[in-house]
Parts: structure tokens; C-alpha cells; sequence
């Protein structure tokens, strides 16, 4: 058994598209209209053929406070590994990206929490050798 998708559950699918993609740097693999929204995933350049992120549709009521409550804690739904932390903290910044959590030593990893545009906070993190 192996993971194939992992969500994050998005406001508005075009803005995550482009968020994703123009900004964090992911590839779009999938788009597919299903009516009001669509099945959208993205991957990783360095990995194509890894794990799909699907850019879901926050459209269940439960996902609103849901999110509401993991941001107002200052909880990432989700987390990225990039080989340096610091560097891509400068590199997003830069792109107007807002930072709720500047680079951090935690231990055995360094993360920075950002803020996607579209109702989530994710980590980016980086293992410390």
C-alpha cells in the first residue's frame, strides 16, 4: 500500500491552481471539469510520477470552521519538504507570499508556515543533517 493522493481542501480551484503552480512551483497534472468544480492535481517537478495533490473543493460545510479553526491556531493542514527552508522562504517572500512562521529550528528540522490564499496555512520543512 502506497499513498497516491493527498487533498488540500481549497477555496476557489483556479486561484490554488495558479498559487500552486506559478508560486510554489508544482506541475498540473490533471484538470477535469465535473460540472461547478473540477478534479485538479498537481505534483512535484522532481517527482511526476509521486503523490498527487488534489486541489479540492471546500464546498462541504463542515470544511469551513474546520479551517477557520486550524488557522486561527496557527495549525498547517499540510506540509512540503524543500532542501532549504531559508532559501525558498527568501525566493516566496519575494513573490508577495505572507508567512505566519518565519525559518525555524525544530529539532532535527527547520519549517516556516505560509499561507496558501486560499483558506490554509502549510509548512514547508527541511530535515537537518
Amino acid at each position: 500500500m502506497r499513498i497516491t493522493l493527498s487533498s488540500v481542501l481549497v477555496d476557489d480551484q483556479a486561484r490554488a491552481l495558479q498559487f500552486y503552480t506559478d508560486v510554489l512551483g508544482f506541475v498540473e497534472k490533471t484538470n477535469v471539469a465535473l460540472g461547478e468544480h473540477s478534479w485538479i492535481t498537481v505534483v512535484s517537478p522532481q517527482d511526476p510520477g509521486g503523490v498527487e495533490l488534489v486541489l479540492e473543493p471546500d464546498a462541504h460545510p463542515a470544511v469551513g470552521p474546520f479551517k477557520a479553526a486550524l488557522v486561527d491556531d496557527g495549525i498547517p493542514f499540510t506540509s512540503f519538504t524543500v532542501d532549504d527552508v531559508r532559501a525558498e522562504h527568501e525566493r516566496l517572500s519575494a513573490l508577495g507570499v505572507v508567512f505566519t512562521q518565519e525559518p525555524t529550528e525544530m529539532g532535527p528540522v527547520v519549517t516556516a508556515v505560509l499561507d496558501d490564499t486560499c483558506g490554509n496555512l502549510i509548512q514547508i520543512m527541511q530535515l537537518v543533517e
